[in-house]
């Protein structure tokens, strides 16, 4: 498969054959291009666009491909690119909000290895890993994992032990996570920066879903794709912490909270009394209260007074495009 070369990974960075106690080549070419369509009028189409582009990791012989959700959700149309040049159609079985996993399932017989699934719960810190990208050793890098911690995303998104790695790979989205016994640990998900205490620029790291997650729902987003439990409370809002205080930054169009009137600007005082300083106990105080639906109380700070407003919330997934089948 032709990759750019300025997309290539310097070889010094690269991983070396020798240093592992597996077949690298063979490794790396369980890892796919992904390339989707999403329609105009699709509902993450403003935020996230209308064509995307990323990476996947073959998980099944069948030709299931493990990626990170956000490239496939509402997608109409999915190209996978091969290791052996080949471009091959695909379609998207579903995806999971909760973790960020999205599943697609390859519409030709692809004739290359599996990834085999590790645990990402056995992955100290300090250990040596590849993070991949398609395109085999160019656009590889051998990467350690130095920390394990909560991570939570604006977008209404909480993980309690994300993996983060350095250096950094610059063509994250849906990359493997490969474990020094050849493993399959995680998936690529973001490109964040970590503050150095001192002089000098931050350090960039990758943040990966472990793969642990995966076991409990992907028997669900095969058959019904999604997993299948009640959904979690959805505001619709995109949130940060500054200086302790939670900031709403933006709001889904027609979504719940931009109904409720919350506005860019405004401050989270507290959910259902229960005060929130950082994002991951505003998520969780959130999804505390039931299932999507629930009205959710919110104190906000807005223009130097404090107000209350109740949201009733949804279900995240309903304002989505379902996968069509092939």
């Amino acid at each position: 498969m032709a990759v750019s070369r300025e997309l290539e990974i310097a070889p010094s960075a690269r991983p070396k054959p020798a240093d592992y106690p597996f077949d690298l080549d063979a490794a790396l070419s369980s890892i796919v291009s992904i390339r989707t369509v999403i329609p105009e009028d699709a509902f993450t189409a403003e935020v996230l666009g209308t064509e995307r582009s990323g990476n996947g990791v073959i998980i099944r012989k069948d030709g299931v491909i493990l990626t990170i959700g956000y490239l496939v959700t509402e997608a109409e149309k999915v190209w996978i690119g091969l290791s052996d040049g080949r471009t091959v159609e695909g379609h998207v079985l579903g995806f999971d909000q909760e973790t960020g996993f999205g599943l697609v399932q390859a519409l030709a017989r692809l004739n290359l290895p599996e990834l085999p699934i590790g645990s990402s719960a056995k992955a100290d810190l300090g250990t040596r890993v590849i993070t991949a990208g398609a395109g085999g050793r160019t656009r590889a890098l051998a990467s350690r994992i130095v920390a394990r911690q909560e991570f939570a995303g604006y977008w209404e998104y909480v993980l309690d032990q994300a993996l983060f790695v350095a250096p950094s790979h610059p063509y994250w989205g849906g990359t493997g996570l490969i474990g020094p016994t050849g493993e399959l640990l995680g998936i690529g998900s973001l490109q964040l920066e970590h503050g150095r205490e001192g002089a000098g620029p931050a350090e960039q790291l990758n943040m990966f879903v472990p793969i642990d997650l995966l076991h409990p729902v992907i028997d669900d987003i095969m058959k019904f794709g999604r997993p299948n439990r009640p959904a979690r409370p959805w505001l619709g809002v995109y949130a940060t912490e500054i200086q302790n205080r939670v900031v709403i930054v933006g709001l889904s169009g027609r979504g719940p909270a931009d109904l409720a009137d919350l506005r860019q600007g405004d401050v989270v005082l507290r959910v259902a009394g229960t005060r929130v300083e950082k994002l991951a106990t505003f998520f969780r105080a959130i999804w505390a209260l039931g299932t999507a639906g629930v009205r959710v109380p919110l104190t906000i700070e807005r223009d130097g007074g404090r107000l209350e407003v109740e949201v009733k919330s949804g279900d995240r997934s309903a304002f989505l495009k379902r996968p069509r089948l092939h």
